[in-house]
């Protein structure tokens, strides 16, 4: 059964780290996001995410997101794969279910969707997940 998922998303934690070595290579950094999932998703994620930066303010990224909470009245985890680009004053993520990787209530799970956030701290989110 293939359900549309949509909601919002608040970014609860960030701690971020430029790789070191190749100083006069672009900007590399990694970081650890925490983001808060409410409306059809309800959960707590964090992020593993590599990004690199451009000179005009632009970058680009790759995430896991571990996210683990409940889909309607099924509980449970899955990990998200995300290919980004951040334009200077959005992010833009398109987003997939690790093929997998859905534990407990959610097993078997797969799909695919899309988060957007604008420069801050809130943004949305959909998803069309087969449960």
């Amino acid at each position: 059964m293939t359900v549309h998922l949509e909601g919002s998303f608040e970014v609860t934690s960030w701690s971020e780290e430029q790789a070191g070595g190749l100083e006069e290579s672009a900007k590399v950094s990694t970081a650890s996001i925490g983001q808060r999932f409410s409306g059809d998703i309800e959960a707590d994620t964090i992020s593993d995410t590599v990004m690199t930066y451009h000179d005009d303010g632009t970058a680009e990224f790759v995430a896991y997101q571990r996210v683990v909470g409940r889909v309607g009245d099924r509980s449970g985890s899955f990990v998200l794969r995300g290919f980004g680009r951040y334009d200077g004053t959005e992010a833009r993520t398109e987003l997939e279910v690790v093929p997998g990787s859905a534990r407990d209530g959610l097993a078997g799970a797969t799909g695919h969707g899309e988060s957007v956030a604008p420069h801050g701290s809130t943004g949305t989110f959909h998803f069309e997940l087969d449960l």
